[in-house]
């Protein structure tokens, strides 16, 4: 199942949003629009490309009341359905998930503004990202597979450190 965002990409064979200018606008890049991500198969047919990154998103701030981070974070867990785990204390919190986008740049932007965008809404705590790590699907099994880097999100949830 696929997260519907605003200027999100289908993913491979999907269509894009049409346009009144047309896709050749969207290929120059029109002010206003969003570009499509494509690739050229071998048959010259354009296809969109899409990939699956594990996020790292950690923030910290001033101290807050357990509670209230917790409820916070599940808040953003209701409103970002795709989040796994999140880890909190009381001046700090870690959020893993999969994000789809097509390179590490696209992954990394929507990650850096989660918190943001989501401050308001699901009442986080005004801290700020202090780290963010970004590694594509088969880095995370590797690791895994290796006994090393991000354990597996189980349990998924809001827990606390």
């Amino acid at each position: 199942m696929r997260r519907g965002r605003p200027g999100a990409l289908p993913r491979a064979g999907g269509t894009p949003p049409a346009t009144a200018a047309g896709s050749s606008a969207r290929a120059r890049g029109a002010v206003g629009e969003t570009r499509a991500l494509t690739s050229v198969t071998g048959g010259g047919d354009a296809v969109e490309v899409s990939r699956l990154w594990h996020i790292t998103l950690s923030v910290s701030g001033a101290e807050a009341p357990l509670a209230e981070v917790r409820r916070a974070l599940e808040q953003l867990a209701h409103d970002h359905p795709f989040l796994l785990t999140s880890r909190y204390a009381h001046d700090h919190a870690e959020i893993r998930y999969w994000e789809e986008a097509r390179d590490l740049h696209d992954a990394a932007a929507v990650a850096l503004r989660l918190w943001g965008e989501h401050r308001s809404t699901a009442r986080l705590p005004p801290w700020e990202i202090v780290g963010l790590e970004v590694i594509d699907r088969e880095t995370y099994h590797q690791r895994i597979a290796e006994g090393y880097g991000p354990l597996p999100a189980t349990p998924v949830g809001v827990h606390p450190f």
